[in-house]
């Protein structure tokens, strides 16, 4: 049995380029498919967050559209209620990192407002990458990425290949053209080697012990991957 560290975002909103404040948090498949996938192989999970904060469930997330019909949402919404220790997280801040096998960030919005400049995040990151240790990442959670620098300045992941929520995917989303900074395009300038998809298609990458996946979609087949390594 492994322990894995899911670190969600505690943002309840991203902030546009016209100082609005898109309502947002994590979004509820990327974390509930990895969940009931690690729990169902025996593993343990436990959730942290920036200052121990419980985490926000992105509304949009919830809503049938984006989960295949009524059937569909219903379902993700019961496995959330299951998934207990999204109410008891602890202070990211007091994780030890050899406390866990492997580590996980799910996608929302959220991420983009606090992850990706949280140098406890990013510390974590770069320590993860080190050991060798199972990294998963999935959707908006690869803006965490950019918190990882390197005391020379440059970002731990440069060179790595990895995915995430693309340009592409941000402008049929409707919300690009009001973004403060796209994911791609960060992730590029960080120097990555972004592999990007057919846009809402799942797409995951291995390089390495790290393993990102580009959209919603991609969060189970993420996790069967992650559990490979695990194994």
């Amino acid at each position: 049995m492994s322990k894995i560290l899911f670190v969600l975002t505690g943002a309840t909103y991203w902030t546009l380029a016209d100082g609005t404040q898109h309502p947002t948090g994590f979004w509820a498949d990327e974390a509930v498919a990895p969940y009931e996938a690690f729990r169902a192989a025996g593993h343990t999970v436990t959730v942290a967050t920036p200052g121990g904060v419980i985490p926000t469930v992105d509304s949009g997330s919830l809503a049938p559209e984006f989960n295949g019909g009524e059937e569909g949402a219903a379902k993700v919404a019961a496995a959330l209620d299951t998934f207990v220790e999204l109410r008891h997280p602890v202070r990211l801040e007091d994780v030890d990192l050899a406390d866990y096998d492997a580590v996980f960030y799910p996608g929302g919005h959220g991420p983009m407002e606090d992850l990706a400049v949280d140098p406890v995040s990013g510390r974590l990151l770069v320590a993860a990458l080190a050991a060798g240790k199972p990294l998963g990442v999935v959707c908006h959670g690869p803006a965490a990425l950019l918190a990882a620098g390197l005391p020379d300045g440059s970002n731990a992941f440069a060179g790595y290949r990895l995915t995430g929520f693309t340009n592409a995917e941000e402008t049929q989303a409707g919300l690009a053209g009001n973004a403060k900074w796209l994911l791609q395009d960060r992730l590029v300038a960080a120097g990555v080697d972004f592999q990007e998809g057919e846009p809402w298609a799942p797409k995951v990458v291995v390089d390495r012990n790290l393993v990102t996946g580009q959209n919603p979609a991609s969060a189970a087949p993420l996790a069967v991957e992650l559990l490979k390594k695990l194994a």
